[in-house]
């Protein structure tokens, strides 16, 4: 059908027809949505990118640099904290004229508080992701990708069950816990103490290894997470590793918290 159509009428002109009033069809109504949307994207996108290439992971890859940057930095920062600690701490004994009674008294509290390396019989688990060509044993789903990871549910588990059975101190990879200490994971990294850590994760304690074997095998969530061990593959070792040492911890002690604005 033509797009044509006709003009005023002369006077006089009684043709057949009255002339029609033009209206947009549908076809171009919509026709200019979909450019008015693509324009939209195209300039949200550019707000967006900001001249980047956002169809690259070139900005996550920043971040994953400047995590680990931090995380080098925070470990320098703790080993120089260690040694200015270590030589107040020599001055303080030298100069505070404390008594054997009270040198002791503070010997213990800093061993519950966990900041003198701790000696004696110990078991490390190891936990770990499972393979990338990882497939379910027979019998099993086929796994989703996170089934195939350690979460920080897993960690806490065996760091609880190690508490429950009597663990006199535990290490996770190079750190001791205290008691402000928190095992939390963001995606399948470990951040403990603001260092960054990735698998295997490695869990030491120090106390009697049969009542520490003895909690650890006690533990659902433990025994849930062996399930997924036996199914696809995730990495699990408890090994008794004799005596050893743990480090005593040497950040900051400091409680950080939230004040209401007034």
């Amino acid at each position: 059908m033509s797009n044509y159509e006709p003009g005023p009428r002369a006077p006089g002109d009684r043709g057949p027809h009255p002339a029609r009033t033009r209206r947009p069809r549908p076809v171009r109504l919509l026709t200019l949505a979909v450019f008015a949307l693509a324009g939209l994207i195209f300039v949200a996108s550019s707000n967006a990118a900001k001249g980047t290439d956002i169809r690259t992971d070139a900005s996550l890859l920043k971040l994953s640099d400047l995590i680990q940057e931090r995380s080098g930095n925070n470990a320098d920062l703790d080993r120089s904290a260690a040694a200015v600690r270590r030589d107040v701490d020599a001055l303080a004994k030298r100069d505070d004229g404390a008594g054997a009674a009270e040198d002791k008294r503070l010997r213990a509290l800093e061993d519950r508080a966990g900041t003198r390396p701790l000696s004696g019989d110990a078991v490390t688990v190891t936990l770990d992701d499972a393979p990338p060509d990882a497939t379910a044993a027979p019998g099993y789903p086929q796994p989703q990708p996170n089934d195939l990871v350690i979460h920080q549910q897993d960690l806490q588990a065996v760091v609880n069950a190690l508490w429950h059975g009597g663990a006199r101190g535990i290490r996770v990879m190079d750190q001791r816990l205290i008691a402000t200490s928190a095992v939390r994971c963001v995606g399948n990294t470990l951040i403990l103490q603001g260092r960054v850590y990735s698998p295997p994760y490695r869990i030491t304690a120090v106390g009697d290894p049969a009542k520490l074997r003895k909690a650890i095998d006690a533990t659902p969530s433990i025994q849930n997470y062996l399930l997924y061990v036996q199914a696809y593959g995730l990495g699990w070792d408890v090994h008794d590793d004799g005596r050893t040492t743990l480090p005593g911890y040497t950040g900051t002690t400091g409680l950080h918290y939230a004040r209401p604005k007034h």
